[in-house]
């Protein structure tokens, strides 16, 4: 619990107000500054600490150190919130930092794809600039900042110019982490902006481009990443449709921030600079986005607080806002948090974007309450009930194709997990549970497909190709060796075929001079699934039935010797196998 901390006086000087939440690094606090007459907010970072070894303080110290100087000089920069001290109280570690008035981008980012709420090509391309040049600067210094999502995009509330905060996840440019990053540890907003190569522990300057191309997709689309096609054959994001409005070269520029390779990105923030700055001038005008409301202390003056807009004319890049934000919307270096209590003003439009970050987290409930709490007369409310409406609709698929994929790996119907997984609607809650079915199917196809090679190879081996087909036409067409499956059955389908002909011959050869005990013992291991296998059953009618005459051992009259020698001659002639070879047009083979 961490309760207990409200109240408390750090460094004889910053004390806590207010507890803002815990995250992956640490435990986030509003304090105030008492030793300034005017008592000035400030926010306070409690870095989490797992063990109290010396030897593990020792090297947590010398990383906040590093990472605090770090902090410190990337404060310089106007859109960066600036470090203000750092201490070590307790074995516990501390960041103040400035405390910033604003709102997160979330508020400002269209949740659909009506054409009222989309940004248009100008306010993206002005987004871009903004940002880009943020990233510019931090990239210069050797750093990455490794989650760039809209709520750590913040819109100060002074001057109207987004913020870049929760530099929690930093790392330098030419220095990995460990180990890859667990997809347990990331925040459910980050997902979606976090690109391919963050995973696996190869995290690139150009990553944090790949988050700006995300959001930027998302203003022009309504469309989330989580929400977003992928081209199975290229891993490639399908953003762009007909409805979107976009110019060409801007969609180039977009579609190369995004790549899955990180390889086929732009290498910098500073080369889409120089892209956008070849834009034709007819395609975008630069636009400046000025509060619109005034800031005032709602802990004083709570019933007093009221938005003051703009005039009519101010930009309108605040997409789908009604009414002013939360005076107290409360943004940080390592966070963005809102004071609820104390703020009576509150965005329908962010209301519902965290409405689907608690329905895409798992909390269907909890997701159709804080819809519900959308006020009729809202402009966002009509969307609101679709949208509960469709969550209901796929919650419900989710739901049962999640229990189909679980027995399904339960009975060992291990194509129909799969199959039943590809259903999952795009919910990240119920993907990530099915995720983890999957990995067991397939891990049990893997075993599956190396048991049943193996018993193809031993048949093959054998030339018993019949067995060894029935063994390869088991295996899941999902596993990853499937291109091996694919060859071996082609290649043991024409080795079967060569095998009958051989027995054909055999059985030819063998009535030829009598033995059709022999012959009949070769015709019956043809396989039916061979085009010598008709033939095979009409000779294997014939021998039997002289297989029988020669067991019974008939005697023939003297007289009738040589008209039976005769017959006995011309019907053995019309046994040859050379005769048979080209009555099916195959040539006749000595061996196999």
């Amino acid at each position: 619990m961490t309760h207990h901390m409200i109240g408390k006086v750090l460094q004889g000087r910053y004390q806590i107000v207010q507890n803002l939440g815990a995250g992956v690094f640490g435990q986030t606090y509003i304090a105030i500054d008492i030793e300034q007459p005017d008592h000035p907010k400030c926010v306070i970072k409690k870095l989490k600490v797992s063990c109290s070894q010396p030897s593990y303080l020792q090297t947590l110290r010398l990383h906040f150190i590093t990472e605090t100087e770090t902090l410190r000089y990337l404060g310089h920069h106007e859109q960066i919130p600036q470090l203000v001290a750092c201490f070590e109280e307790n074995e516990r570690f501390f960041l103040v930092q400035e405390f910033i008035e604003g709102h997160a981008l979330t508020a400002e980012l269209p949740i659909n794809q009506r054409h009222s709420y989309l940004w248009s090509e100008s306010e993206v391309v002005s987004f871009l600039y903004d940002v880009l040049g943020i990233l510019e600067f931090i990239h210069s210094q050797g750093v990455i900042h490794c989650d760039l999502k809209p709520e750590n995009l913040i819109r100060r509330a002074y001057d109207g110019k987004l913020v870049l905060i929760d530099f929690g996840s930093i790392q330098p440019i030419d220095f990995g982490t460990d180990s890859v990053l667990p997809i347990y540890r990331v925040p459910v907003t980050s997902l979606g902006y976090i690109p391919p190569e963050q995973f696996i522990d190869q995290t690139q300057a150009n990553s944090d481009i790949y988050a700006l191309g995300m959001i930027a997709i998302q203003a022009l689309t309504g469309l989330s990443p989580l929400q977003l096609e992928i081209d199975p054959s290229s891993n490639e994001f399908i953003w762009r449709s007909p409805q979107t409005l976009v110019s060409d070269y801007l969609a180039a520029i977009l579609s190369q921030m995004i790549r899955y390779d990180y390889k086929d990105r732009f290498k910098s923030a500073s080369e889409v600079l120089r892209a956008l700055k070849q834009m034709p001038v007819d395609n975008w005008h630069p636009q400046t986005i000025q509060p619109e409301y005034s800031v005032v202390d709602s802990a004083e003056n709570s019933d007093d607080f009221a938005p003051r807009f703009a005039s009519p004319k101010s930009p309108p890049l605040l997409t789908g806002m009604r009414l002013g934000l939360a005076a107290n919307s409360l943004v940080m270096g390592f966070g963005v948090y809102s004071l609820m209590n104390s703020s009576p003003a509150y965005s329908e439009t962010e209301t519902l974007y965290k409405a689907t970050e608690e329905y895409q987290s798992g909390d269907l409930e909890g997701a159709i309450a804080l819809a519900k709490s959308i006020p009729s007369n809202s402009n966002v409310y009509p969307e609101a009930q679709a949208t509960v409406e469709e969550w209901q609709n796929q919650w419900q698929v989710a739901t049962e194709q999640y229990l189909v994929a679980q027995t399904a790996l339960r009975e060992g119907r291990l194509s129909e997990v799969l199959h039943a997984a590809s259903q999952v609607p795009d919910i990240l809650y119920w993907q990530l549970k099915t995720d983890k079915i999957v990995e067991k199917a397939k891990a049990k196809i893997e075993t599956q497909t190396s048991d049943l090679l193996t018993k193809a190879y031993e048949k093959a081996a054998a030339k018993d190709f019949s067995t060894a087909l029935t063994y390869l036409d088991q295996i899941p067409k999902e596993t990853s060796a499937n291109a091996v499956v694919k060859q071996k059955l082609d290649e043991y389908k024409k080795k079967q075929q060569v095998r009958a002909i051989y027995l054909l011959q055999q059985a030819y050869n063998q009535a030829a001079v009598g033995e059709f005990n022999t012959a009949v013992n070769f015709l019956q291991q043809v396989p039916k699934n061979t085009t010598v296998y008709k033939v095979a059953q009409d000779k294997l009618i014939e021998y039997t039935q002289k297989q029988r005459i020669q067991a019974e051992g008939r005697k023939i009259p003297t007289s009738k010797v040589a008209t039976a020698t005769h017959e006995e001659t011309s019907k053995r002639h019309s046994f040859e196998p050379g005769n048979q070879m080209q009555e099916v047009n195959i040539t006749p083979i000595s061996n196999l």
